[in-house]
């Protein structure tokens, strides 16, 4: 299995390979001028541009003569074959581009692309350059080159491989949206859109050496942002139809791959486990678990987590409301959220936007889309959690995300110390929780959120096998708060009952108060009916972000 292998070659001589090439025939019988292509991650992003550089590269046409015998590309025909070999071609990632300031970032280009230009150091002798070119390209192949030679360095590469070649390049850049992420995460965004605007726009824009380009990434990147005036783009997201199956694996490869190996019988823990993808209307494994999953003798794990870094899903993670912890608590019970989606990323407005979480929960690979409704001139998706995999990884990243500096084991250990009746270990987790979520926006809806961020906290805490979670229940002479209800009757139950004090001071009084309910109003009566013995009650009265915990 090609665990963590990109390169197409590699892969085709020494790995059990996935007949992708039929997208080659794709892009053949019609494509765009510039075509951006967004997938998540792990979803084969890299490798499918290192097939499509093997395809076309004119310089590597003696290497590949026998690479695509017997694949798809190969018996569509002659007219596709003899596009092999047929077009000088770029091929550049941007994913090493991630750097805490803007001088780091180019200092990190200047590497990238001294590199790129290394790779066709042949066809640069063959071009026709005059003594400044020559200057230049000296300049790159030293990482001398100045803000504004890294500026012109792609269009530049395309002018003199068309110059040597006389024809024109295809273009390959894949992970174009890295340095721009990491430029919004560490702060230097408008450096880095304006450069980048200048660098990309260069090359695609009125480029009179360009064949076609494709790109690839996780993210849009709002049009206004780096496409601008770029009328000849094709974008073809997680929500398109244009290329749906190309990236992630369909059910009959999967199919196959379970026959190949002589392993039909676990074809239905593969498709609970990693199915439930949909791009467009195609139904996709996530590949890169699945290729896990195989080189591990068939044990079915979270093979995608932690994968990569998102700083911008932790930051808007941070600031998430009472009502948004509530939809991912039922997102985690298996039901859906509605949302409206706009896959265009314009940085500088995801502080104020309400629909961007899921967007990028969304384009990010945390979500897929159950159903479409049409509303007007917009649309809105109904979203749930694709598979058994990512209701295990949702819990664990998006908690790590939202609580920036609390790890997974300290939620662990809140969870713990509840259902353990360690009243002080329960209330010093709580507080640094409270301390690394809690907005002063947020308080201002009171016991509300104060209730949704229980609800959020134990409902992702808990394991849906173990636990049933039950919020604002008819019980005894009333409704309690929070229960937590055991599946294994021996195990501990939970009651908790929320109040909020004005100051500090009125905290205490103000827990005691929430204990005295849960006896008073017997809150404990549905637990004690369905034969829980040991119940844990607790009062919790918040003030700002502070907490009080008594319990009985």
């Amino acid at each position: 299995m090609p665990v963590g292998v990109d390169d197409f070659k590699e892969l085709r001589e020494n790995y059990y390979l996935v007949d992708k090439t039929d997208f080659i025939r794709q892009l053949l019988d019609g494509h765009s001028k510039v075509t951006l292509i967004t997938r998540p991650r792990r979803f084969g992003k890299t490798l499918t541009m290192s097939m499509l550089d093997y395809f076309f590269s004119l310089e590597k046409e003696d290497m590949t003569q026998h690479l695509f015998d017997g694949l798809a590309i190969d018996r569509s025909g002659a007219e596709y074959k003899a596009r092999r070999g047929s077009s000088p071609t770029i091929f550049l990632t941007l994913r090493s581009v991630k750097k805490l300031d803007f001088a780091g970032m180019l200092e990190t280009l200047r590497f990238v692309i001294k590199d790129l230009y290394d790779a066709h150091r042949e066809a640069l002798h063959e071009a026709m350059v005059d003594p400044s070119d020559k200057d230049y390209i000296e300049h790159i192949l030293l990482r001398q080159a100045t803000q504004e030679e890294l500026e012109q360095s792609l269009i530049q590469l395309c002018k003199f491989l068309y110059q040597a070649f006389a024809r024109p390049v295809v273009l390959l850049l894949d992970e174009y949206d890295v340095p721009l992420q990491q430029s919004w995460e560490s702060g230097y965004y408008d450096e880095g859109i304006a450069f980048m605007k200048n660098f990309l726009g260069n090359a695609l824009k009125g480029n009179p050496y360009l064949d076609f380009a494709i790109i690839t990434g996780v993210l849009r990147v709002g049009k206004e942002s780096i496409f601008s005036d770029l009328n000849n783009l094709r974008v073809c997201s997680v929500l398109s139809e244009k290329y749906a199956d190309v990236f992630g694996f369909t059910f009959d490869e999967v199919k196959k791959m379970t026959e190949d190996m002589g392993r039909p019988e676990l074809l239905p823990i593969l498709k609970d486990w990693y199915d439930g993808y949909h791009f467009g209307s195609r139904e996709i494994y996530n590949p890169w678990s699945v290729i896990n999953f195989f080189d591990e003798g068939g044990e079915p794990q979270a093979y995608w987590v932690h994968t990569s870094s998102n700083g911008i899903l932790r930051e808007m993670l941070s600031h998430a409301r009472s009502k948004r912890l509530q939809e991912m608590k039922l997102l985690l019970e298996g039901g859906m959220v509605n949302a409206r989606i706009d896959d265009r990323i314009a940085y500088e407005e995801l502080p104020r936007s309400d629909n961007a979480l899921y967007t990028l929960l969304l384009t990010t690979g945390y979500l897929t889309v159950a159903e479409k409704e049409r509303v007007a001139a917009a649309s809105r998706y109904t979203l749930r959690l694709p598979n058994k995999e990512l209701q295990s990884v949702f819990a664990t990243e998006i908690m790590d995300h939202m609580a920036k500096g609390i790890t997974a084991s300290e939620f662990d250990t809140l969870l713990d110390s509840m259902l353990a009746g360690q009243t002080e270990e329960f209330e010093y987790w709580l507080q640094q929780i409270l301390v690394c979520i809690v907005s002063t926006f947020d308080m201002a809806n009171k016991e509300s959120f104060y209730h949704g961020l229980m609800l959020g906290l134990v409902a992702m805490l808990t394991d849906n096998k173990a636990y049933r979670v039950e919020s604002n229940r008819e019980s005894g002479h009333g409704r309690f708060d929070l229960a937590l209800i055991p599946s294994d009757k021996v195990n501990v139950g939970v009651i908790m009952e929320l109040k909020v004090a004005d100051t500090p001071e009125d905290m205490e009084a103000k827990a005691q108060e929430a204990l005295a309910q849960i006896k008073k109003k017997a809150y404990t009566t549905e637990l004690t009916q369905v034969g829980v013995k040991d119940i844990w009650c607790y009062g919790i009265s918040f003030c700002g972000k502070k907490v009080y915990i008594v319990r009985r």
